[in-house]
Order: structure tokens, then C-alpha cells, then sequence
């Protein structure tokens, strides 16, 4: 079974993946050539974790409020 490609994974499978890869390098019973690779999925895991949590913000910080406090909808975000 092939894994999921880090651009296809949501937040919360990216993150789940991540802490699968930092707990088998903590535990250091890897060969060194894994532990390089697991260390590169590892980045490219934080990046997208990152880049999802960057646009998650940036969704937040899009939400217009009206005189009450309440959602009146949104604002064009760039890059969305």
C-alpha cells in the first residue's frame, strides 16, 4: 500500500502522519538511511501542516463582523 501524497492530506492527517514519523525517529531504531528519509517526509509534513494552518488563519482574518459582533460574511482573501 502506497502512503498518501503530503499535498493531498488534510490538516489533521498531515499532523497525524508527522507525529507517526517524529515517534519512530524518538525511539531511534531505524537505520540511518530510513531516518533520513523519514526526517524528509517529516519536513515536508511540517510545511504542509504549515501551509494548512496559514490558510486557516487566513479564512479567520477574512470574516467581516457587523455592529454586534456577528458574522456578516466574508472578504475576499488573496491566494484563495
Amino acid at each position: 500500500m502506497s502512503e498518501k501524497a503530503v499535498e493531498e492530506m488534510s490538516f489533521e492527517e498531515a499532523m497525524a502522519a508527522l507525529e507517526g514519523v517524529v515517534g519512530q525517529l524518538e525511539r531511534g531504531d531505524v537505520p540511518l538511511d530510513q531516518s533520513i528519509t523519514l526526517y524528509e517526509r517529516g519536513a515536508e509534513l511540517k510545511k504542509r501542516c504549515e501551509a494548512k494552518l496559514k490558510e486557516a488563519e487566513e479564512k479567520v482574518h477574512a470574516i467581516t463582523l457587523g455592529e454586534g459582533g456577528q458574522p456578516t460574511g466574508t472578504k475576499p482573501v488573496e491566494g484563495l
